[in-house]
Parts: structure tokens; sequence; C-alpha cells
């Protein structure tokens, strides 16, 4: 029996819709980085899952940074001029047939998080530095419904034992040494 494969074999739509997602960080009081993350409401493809607030792009939207940004504002009311927008990051294709642009975001926190609860289950603000651990990081064997066979998956513990896998990962997986490295100014 061969060792089951990585998420990399699943093969990919040939037409990606366009998606974005803000990445959303901020420094507390006591100087520490933090990543603001969504739990998604318990329903659909990606229910339940660890996510950075974003979605498919509407008419209205100039660009899929506005995208971006609306969406942020839509699922956990962070306002755009709390934002500033400081990379466009390489984008990730996913499975499930988008191609995710994310936008690196300085944001001013907001007192309270408010979120969209039809598509939100909680907000997360999770510290680079659990991130950095490398208690924190590990990789399973898991076999989802609708995939072929079983796959190596890498991931995040966070939480109350989240699993921050998928798109999410692929994102902030080779950010995080950037950002803990000082790359931009926060």
């Amino acid at each position: 029996m061969s060792a089951p494969r990585s998420l990399d074999d699943i093969p990919m739509p040939a037409n990606l819709r366009d998606s974005a997602v803000l990445v959303p960080i901020f420094r507390d009081a006591a100087g520490e980085l933090h990543v603001v993350m969504v739990r998604r409401a318990a329903f659909g493809v990606h229910g339940g899952q660890l996510a950075f607030p974003g979605g498919k792009p509407e008419p209205a939207d100039t660009d899929l940074q506005a995208t971006a940004l609306r969406e942020a504002q839509e699922e956990v009311s962070l306002s755009p001029a709390n934002v500033e927008v400081l990379a466009q990051l390489p984008t990730v294709d996913v499975p499930s047939g988008f191609r995710i642009t994310p936008y690196l975001g300085h944001i001013r926190r907001p007192e309270a998080w408010q979120w969209q609860a039809a598509e939100i289950d909680e907000v997360l603000e999770i510290p680079l530095r659990h991130l950095a651990d490398v208690a924190t990081h590990t990789e399973e064997i898991w076999q989802l419904p609708g995939w072929p066979d079983a796959r190596r998956v890498p991931f995040y513990r966070v939480g109350n034992n989240y699993p921050l896998w998928g798109a999410s990962y692929r994102i902030l997986q080779p950010l995080l040494p950037r950002l803990l490295a000082g790359e931009w100014a926060f």
C-alpha cells in the first residue's frame, strides 16, 4: 500500500473563479502581533473551517482588493477606513474552484468584534507566536467527503483545537516567517 498523497495532488478545475480575502494583522497593547480569522458557520463545503474574511467579487467592486475589504466589512464589521492594505500576496488555487487573491492588511482592531451570524460562528485573534511554535504545526492523514482517497494534511492547531488548514494554511504558512521577521511595520 502506498503512502497517502498530499493535498497538492487533488486536481484543480479548469475554470477557476476569482475570489479575495483580507489577512488582517494587528499589534496588541503588549506589542504582540495577531492575525484575525473567522470560523465559518457549520454548513456548506467550508463549514466549520477557519478562514480569512473574504469571498467572490460583486459587480460594484472595482477590483479584488475592493472585494476583500467589502467582504471583511460585511462578515466582521471591519471598516475599510480601519485597514491599511500593505501587500497583495500570491494567489492560491483551491479544488473547490476558486483562485484566491489574499491582501495583507494592518488593521485598527475594533473594541469588540461583530460578525454576520449567518456565515460566521466565531472571530479568532491568533497570536503569531502561537503559530510559530513548532508544537502547533502538525500533519495528519485525513479522508474527507469528496476526496478520492486519504491525504496528508498539514495544519496548525488553533484555539479550542481547531485545525487551520487548506487555503488559509497555504496563505499563512509562507507569510508567517516574513511577518515575524518584520518585513512590514505594524
